[in-house]
């Protein structure tokens, strides 16, 4: 017969044990995504704009290979208008799920795309933004996207970040010149970090600022506690402790959010999200 544990050995393991079912609860739910909304207000739409916002996907899926998670949880959103802010593909790794829920809901709801530098590290980005194109517009620079919802006009523009060159000056120069003030003007800027920029501070011509900025990239700081750590831990470019991860912020008229994304491949099982699910965010913008 084996040697029975001593009353110090099992309470050690029950401790352990304890220890090792709070880590496994813990990491589950910090990969159940939820709905964070958002209330925006403006002088520019009387009917209102509802927006999903789907930001830092990582080529992920929800409720299985065809996206059935995400695209019920949109459904119940009942949205206006669909923006895929960047990473909506990793750097390296496949396409699929991100193609499929891009398919599956531009055929549905008025769509478009804002790329990461996830998109940009990767050797086939041309061949990606052209699958995407078939499907909605993609915000790069100067090309922008108007849209008329709800009888309003919508134009809506898109920067990787403040520095990234494009055709002629920065995507970010390229985006406020074409600003248009008969337009309620949207700004999806993935990295959060640059928002002085986005304000059009440095930036070396602007008459107008944009009425709503949205960004990713932060994965919301990845470790977060509330009311110690709101801003998370970490996040890219801004390093330890961090300031802008998540929420919703105003600057005079310009509201920018920023969402804490939808990542959670495998590879995060080594740096799993602690009190920071994943996020699918609805905007209600509203005069």
């Amino acid at each position: 017969m084996g040697k029975k544990l001593s009353p110090k050995a099992k309470k050690r393991l029950r401790f352990w044990l304890i220890i090792l079912a709070v880590l496994i609860a813990l990491t589950a739910w910090g990969f159940m995504m939820k709905t964070v909304r958002y209330k925006v207000k403006t002088d520019k739409l009387d009917k209102g704009l509802r927006i999903v916002f789907i930001s830092d996907l990582h080529n992920c899926f929800y409720g299985g290979p065809d996206q059935s998670g995400i695209i019920d949880a949109v459904h119940d959103a009942a949205p206006d208008l669909v923006v895929f802010g960047g990473d909506v593909i990793d750097m390296w790794g496949g396409t699929k799920h991100a193609l499929t829920l891009i398919k599956a809901l531009s055929s549905e709801y008025p769509c478009c795309y804002s790329p990461g530098n996830h998109e940009e590290m990767r050797s086939d980005v041309e061949d990606f933004y052209n699958k995407v194109r078939q499907m909605c517009p993609v915000l790069i620079g100067e090309d922008h996207a108007d849209m008329t919802i709800n009888g309003q006009d919508i134009r809506l523009f898109g920067a990787i970040n403040a520095n990234v060159c494009y055709k002629y000056s920065t995507q970010l120069q390229e985006c406020f010149d074409s600003l248009d003030e008969e337009h309620y003007n949207i700004l999806v800027a993935h990295q959060p970090e640059d928002i002085d920029f986005y304000l059009g501070n440095s930036v070396d011509t602007h008459d107008m600022d944009f009425d709503l900025i949205l960004s990713g990239h932060a994965h919301g700081g990845q470790w977060r506690i509330p009311k110690l750590l709101d801003q998370g831990l970490y996040a890219p470019q801004q390093g330890l402790f961090p300031l802008y991860t998540t929420g919703m912020y105003k600057y005079g008229k310009t509201v920018h959010i920023i969402s804490t994304g939808l990542a959670r491949p495998l590879r995060m099982i080594f740096i799993p999200r602690i009190f920071n699910r994943p996020e699918l965010s609805v905007i209600d913008i509203n005069r």
